[in-house]
């Protein structure tokens, strides 16, 4: 993350438990840094030390942080309520706007920014035998959502890509379903790329920031999409 990327951005904290993955990066003008963990039952004692450690090796206060960067999910219920949870703690006492990043968005974007990645399908276990998933076309350098997120059985997912062009597949969907790399041509999967990080939620916060997607801590969105399709299969709901 260079300073251009910040230039018109407060000093940006990014906080992501929504998986097994527990990060935090922080972003000002000259440089970033950041911080994960694989710790799934102790995202909740680890966050805030590390936030704290971020803050110590940046030289930056709390009182600095202009903008904090949560992520919204999908992913794990208990995971996704910590970020959040955190999340209001943290803006309420600093008073400052929040903006929500999708847990796969980030997974494509680092994708795109370690290993030029050009098209994405990210898909995220979700247990009782479905996965999270959503495609992404990177576009100046960022991810870009194609179609929607949405959690379906393993075998619905599809493609939206020609097949002539070359795909990279990441989260631990792939892991939990190998033969997801066999619905389409040309699906490659990229290992190193497994949970989502806070680091690469820093670019997408800044260019929300500055798109005006921020909003206050009482419009924090947590996305579970699960909660969505169950909602939508009440009688009488479309």
């Amino acid at each position: 993350m260079t300073s251009t990327t910040l230039a018109n951005s407060p000093v940006i904290l990014a906080l992501d438990t929504c998986t097994e993955l527990c990060s935090a990066a922080l972003a000002w003008q000259d440089g970033s840094i950041a911080e994960s963990v694989d710790a799934p039952r102790e995202h909740s004692q680890r966050l805030l030390p590390m936030i704290e450690n971020l803050l110590s090796q940046s030289g930056l206060k709390m009182q600095d942080i202009g903008l904090i960067a949560y992520g919204r999910g999908p992913g794990s219920f208990t995971g996704i309520r910590i970020c959040t949870s955190m999340t209001q703690g943290l803006a309420l006492g600093l008073d400052v706007p929040v903006i929500g990043i999708s847990t796969l968005a980030a997974m494509a974007q680092q994708a795109i920014t370690e290993h030029g990645a050009q098209q994405v399908i990210c898909a995220i276990d979700a247990r009782m035998g479905e996965i999270y998933w959503a495609a992404f076309a990177q576009e100046s350098g960022m991810a870009k959502l194609v179609g929607i997120e949405q959690v379906s059985a393993p075998e619905t997912m599809t493609s939206p890509f020609a097949n002539t062009d070359k795909v990279y597949c990441c989260g631990t969907g792939f892991d939990a379903y190998p033969t997801l790399l066999q619905h389409a041509e040309n699906l490659t999967l990229l290992d190193a790329v497994k949970y989502p990080q806070a680091s690469a939620m820093l670019a997408l916060a800044s260019l929300g920031w500055q798109q005006g997607q921020a909003t206050s801590v009482d419009e924090l969105a947590p996305v579970y999409l699960r909660d969505t399709v169950a909602w939508k299969k009440l009688p009488g709901r479309e």
